[in-house]
């Protein structure tokens, strides 16, 4: 049981931030100066791998993973 709560605990604060970044970006403002840059959405695309990679690490290393 405690490995599954793990495992899940870890999915969980993964997927939070990029639940955050996409509801901003999801609220359509026109004045954040990303959306007006040619490569606006691959930067928060980019944003949001490095985010993931980040956090896989940090778990991998605390042996959550």
């Amino acid at each position: 049981m405690n490995q599954q709560m793990r495992v899940l605990t870890v999915i969980t604060i993964i997927f939070m931030p990029l639940t955050v970044i996409t509801g901003i970006y999801g609220m359509s403002f026109d004045n954040m100066p990303e959306l007006h840059w040619h490569y606006g959405y691959f930067m928060v695309l980019g944003l949001m791998l490095c985010i993931i990679v980040g956090l896989l690490i940090f778990f991998s290393r605390r042996k959550w993973l």
